[in-house]
């Protein structure tokens, strides 16, 4: 039975592009405090699915509920990290002033935040340890701590359901452990956090429960139950990743 308190529910929902179906009949269900793991190939529909809870992307059966709104309604307790980040690495801009856009969709476009929103932002410098890069132009950092830059201005936002997209992709060892507590921190808080991510390893560090996806989903449920060999080599065809303490091999079939 669906739970009226979750943070996100997915119901038997089929995205398309152009008449296309890119993921069919998904159905997921994430409780506030609940990180999630997405895995698959890439095409298989992860990227999509995030922004189908954006609602970027029209679903074209079945219903996608965020924080029991529309995700179009939903957008202000909302936070998304993409793999790629449109701003320009050479745009005269800082480390805090990135940050600060975290508080513009609480504050308003025409009005200049404050200083409890400066405070906010601080904080959440602070919580990726980049506290004391804040006046530090954005273009200089590598791209490690861009990452965490852009995760401290979805923190800044103080949502209540975070979506990352390939987050710990090319990010230093230093970078991965600032991410990896931050996202512990925000779940403490009770925001529920989805994550796409190829790395099962730190899937197993990172969240509770896996969605493997490949056009359809092939499992949902607690990580240690969904990421066996069966359902790896099912999501991912002639080869999958298998977990095995902290070795990753192939599973050939």
């Amino acid at each position: 039975m669906a739970d009226a308190g979750a943070a996100l529910r997915i119901d038997r929902a089929t995205v398309a592009y152009d008449g296309t179906p890119v993921l069919q009949d998904v159905n997921a269900q994430v409780q506030p405090g609940e990180t999630v793991a997405l895995i698959g190939p890439n095409g298989a529909g992860k990227s999509t699915l995030i922004k189908a809870v954006l609602g970027l992307v029209p679903v074209a059966s079945g219903t996608i509920t965020v924080l029991d709104r529309s995700p179009v309604a939903a957008r202000r307790d909302v936070a998304y990290v993409p793999q790629a980040d449109t701003l320009d690495p050479e745009f005269p801009i800082s480390v805090a002033q990135v940050v600060l856009m975290g508080r513009y969709r609480r504050v308003g476009w025409l009005r200049r935040p404050g200083r409890t929103d400066r405070h906010i932002a601080t904080e959440a410098l602070d919580q990726v340890g980049l506290a004391d890069r804040a006046k530090a132009r954005f273009g200089t950092l590598s791209g490690g701590q861009r990452q965490r830059v852009l995760l401290a201005r979805a923190i800044a936002q103080r949502p209540r359901l975070l979506l990352l997209d390939e987050p710990f992709n090319g990010v230093d060892a230093l970078s991965q452990d600032a991410l990896l507590t931050a996202i512990a921190a925000l779940k403490q808080q009770g925001a529920a956090v989805v994550i796409s991510t190829h790395d099962l390893t730190l899937a197993h560090l990172a969240c509770d429960t896996a969605c493997l996806l490949n056009g359809h989903m092939y499992g949902f449920g607690p990580v240690h139950d969904v990421l066996t060999p069966d359902l790896l080599r099912a999501t991912y065809g002639s080869q999958a990743l298998e977990l095995r303490g902290d070795r990753v091999i192939v599973a050939r079939p």
